[in-house]
C-alpha cells in the first residue's frame, strides 16, 4: 500500500483553512430528510494514528443498512496533512479519508464519521465537511462530547437530550443502550437531526457505538499497524 502525500494547494496555516471552512460551510444542505433508517448502505469512517511517523490511516466500510452484514471495505494510509488546532481536526486526515472512500466500488450510501457535524465551533466539523466534498449525506457519532452544553438523557434506549449552543440545537446527546452512557449525534449534510438518531439507534442493535464505527475502527487500526511494520 502506497503512503497517500498531502494534495497540491492543500491548507497549510489555520488562517487558510479558516478561509476555506467558511466558503465550504455556505454549501451544507440542512433542509433534507435524507435516506431512511434501515434502507440501502451506510458507510463508516474512522482514522488512526501514528504522530511520530507522521501517518494517518483511514478506513471506510460499507454495510448493509438492513442487516449490518459487511458489503465492502478499504483503507488507505497518508501523511498527516495539517498540525493539530482544535476546531480544524478535519484538516490532517480528509485527503486519506477521500481515498479510502474513493477505493469503494460499492455505493457508499449514508456516512457515518466518528466525529461531528454541526455540533462544532463554527458548524462544520468533519460529517458536515466530507458531506459536503462528496456530495453524500452524512452524520456524525461521537464518542465524548465537545463543548456544548447538555443535560444528561433519560436512561432508557433511545432517550435523548439536546446539545445546545447558544440556544441551538446542534445535535444531541442519545442513549444506545440503557444505563449506559450515551453517543453524540449531530447533522452533517443533507440529513434532518430525527434521521440522524434514527440511524444511530439501527446501527446499534448490540452495542453502544454503531456498527459502522466498530468496523471501521478495527480496520483502520490494522492497516496502521501494516503500514507501520512495512
Amino acid at each position: 500500500m502506497g503512503i497517500i502525500g498531502v494534495p497540491a494547494g492543500w491548507p497549510a496555516d489555520q488562517e487558510t483553512a479558516l478561509d476555506v471552512q467558511r466558503e465550504l460551510r455556505g454549501r451544507l444542505v440542512l433542509d433534507e430528510e435524507g435516506p431512511a433508517a434501515g434502507t440501502g448502505h451506510v458507510t463508516g469512517l474512522d482514522v488512526a494514528y501514528d504522530d511520530e511517523r507522521d501517518l494517518v490511516a483511514a478506513a471506510a466500510v460499507v454495510l448493509d443498512a438492513r442487516t449490518l452484514a459487511v458489503v465492502e471495505e478499504a483503507t488507505a494510509v497518508g501523511r498527516v496533512s495539517f498540525p493539530y488546532v482544535p476546531g480544524l481536526l478535519a484538516f490532517r486526515e480528509i485527503p486519506t479519508v477521500l481515498a479510502a472512500l474513493d477505493a469503494l466500488t460499492a455505493d457508499p450510501g449514508l456516512l457515518v464519521c466518528d466525529g461531528y457535524g454541526l455540533a462544532h465551533p463554527r458548524r462544520f466539523g468533519l460529517a458536515a465537511h466530507l458531506g459536503v466534498l462528496t456530495g453524500r449525506p452524512a452524520i456524525g457519532v461521537a464518542k465524548n462530547p465537545f463543548t456544548f452544553a447538555h443535560d444528561q438523557p433519560g436512561q432508557e434506549r433511545g432517550d435523548f437530550a439536546p446539545l445546545l449552543a447558544d440556544g441551538e440545537e446542534v445535535g444531541r446527546a442519545l442513549r444506545t443502550r440503557s444505563g449506559v452512557k450515551p453517543v453524540f449525534v449531530s447533522v452533517g449534510h443533507r440529513v434532518s437531526l430525527d434521521n440522524a438518531c434514527a440511524h444511530t439507534l439501527a446501527l446499534t442493535p448490540r452495542y453502544r457505538l454503531p456498527e459502522t464505527t466498530r468496523h471501521a475502527d478495527a480496520l483502520c487500526r490494522g492497516a496502521l499497524k501494516e503500514a507501520l511494520a512495512a
